[in-house]
């Protein structure tokens, strides 16, 4: 894991510090430092939120959708009685976009990449779907992989964790979408969206 991928993935989610168990907090790490160095990143900030929103950058959306996702699980906790992971609802809402790492290279200008590697990094592949193979393949637990994919269909039953991470996912891009072309997640899915 290169220590500059490190210190970037460290800087851009304090986040990650929320994490309690120390080896979920290094597969997360450890994921995003992948995705990086394959995807021939040189910044993590220059990820952005969307192919054609450049506005706002993956991180600030991942770091949204976190604390979305932990303040309405606090609020089923609280409220309801319920008994989300909060682990889990971290680790997978930091991983939920880790696949755009692969899937935006062909997005930005080439100045912002060193050498992506052609075996990962392309939009062949939903980010959702390669977040989660990356999760998978660093050692997260099943029930992180599982609340990654965020599209319709991806994962046959949902986990309290899932529509966690779903909802928030939503509420964030809603809150984007809306802020930087004026139209709702769902017009941007039906007009841009790559993956229907």
């Amino acid at each position: 894991m290169s220590d500059d991928y490190r210190a970037q993935v460290e800087a851009a989610f304090p986040e990650l510090d929320d994490i309690e168990d120390d080896g979920l907090r290094d597969r997360v790490r450890e994921a995003w430092c992948l995705g990086l160095a394959r995807g021939g990143w040189r910044d993590i900030e220059d990820i952005p939120y969307a192919w054609n929103i450049h506005e706002v950058t993956n991180v600030e959306h991942v770091r949204g959708v976190t604390r979305i996702a932990v303040r309405a699980a606090e609020e089923q906790r609280d409220f309801h009685g319920a008994d989300p992971d909060f682990d889990v609802v971290r680790a997978a809402c930091l991983l939920h976009d880790v696949g755009k790492c692969y899937e935006y290279v062909d997005f930005v200008d080439d100045d912002r990449l060193d050498d992506p590697d052609p075996e990962f990094a392309s939009g062949e592949i939903p980010h959702s779907l390669s977040g989660y193979a990356l999760a998978h393949e660093v050692g997260c637990p099943l029930a992180v992989q599982r609340a990654i994919p965020h599209f319709i269909g991806e994962i046959p039953t949902r986990t309290l964790e899932a529509e966690l991470v779903k909802s928030a996912n939503s509420a964030s891009s809603n809150a984007i979408t809306q802020a930087a072309m004026g139209i709702s997640l769902q017009e941007w899915v039906e007009e841009y969206s790559q993956t229907q």
